[in-house]
């Protein structure tokens, strides 16, 4: 038998949520809470294996609560419920701990398909969720290829500061002074910086400074 608490402030959801779960023969409600600081005093003495976890509740949030839940028990799986399919809202509750991140409009089979895989030792989400993460797992990874193709993402720190004071017309001597660095450090980074960009000219480096963002006209 599958031991589950549900945490949400309104009765009647959980209510709703406890007749859909119970009409599962391997599923018992064992618990109910309304806020988090009245879950964290349960579980103690509680038989719990999974826990329902509203979004929004008062006090605490169900995520900070999960974060709480899975730091002390970590035997206790968390699935959350909410109304809001916020990127915000399912990324950090994956950071507190929860396996799982259902609509509150979901159905009695996914309820229960989400608790045999979470309780497997999967995680579950439902469909609009999924298409969440997908959707920010792309564009982070865009993003990520976009970075790298930019021709300054190559330099180092070091080396983006030699240009910027090379580009705003300073020496080599007092860019190793600003720096305290010798004359010779500076122009083997203003070597390595054009052999990077496959720069051939200081006038190409000049270019470069500008049309990057470096230093500004």
């Amino acid at each position: 038998m599958i031991r589950i608490i549900l945490v949400d402030d309104h009765r009647i959801v959980r209510e709703g949520i406890r007749a859909l779960l119970e009409a599962e023969l391997d599923m018992q409600v064992t618990g109910e809470a309304d806020c988090g600081e009245a879950l964290m005093d349960m579980l103690p003495a509680r038989p719990c294996d999974l826990i329902f976890m509203d979004v929004s509740l008062p006090g605490a949030s169900g995520i900070e609560t999960t974060a709480m839940v899975t730091a002390r028990h970590p035997d206790i799986r968390v699935i959350m419920l909410s109304m809001y399919n916020s990127e915000e809202f399912i990324f950090n509750s994956l950071k507190a701990g929860a396996k799982g991140y259902l609509p509150k409009n979901t159905t009695r089979q996914e309820l229960a398909a989400a608790v045999h895989e979470v309780m497997d030792g999967g995680v579950y989400f439902g469909e609009p969720v999924s298409g969440i993460i997908l959707r920010s797992y792309m564009r982070m990874a865009r993003e990520m290829v976009e970075e790298k193709e930019k021709p300054g993402s190559l330099l180092t720190d070091r080396e983006r500061i030699i240009l910027k004071h090379y580009a705003e017309g300073l020496t080599n001597k007092q860019i190793a002074e600003r720096l305290f660095i010798s004359v010779r450090t500076v122009e083997s980074h203003k070597n390595h910086i054009m052999r990077k960009l496959e720069l051939k000219t200081p006038v190409d480096l000049l270019k470069f400074a500008l049309r990057s963002g470096i230093v500004e006209m």
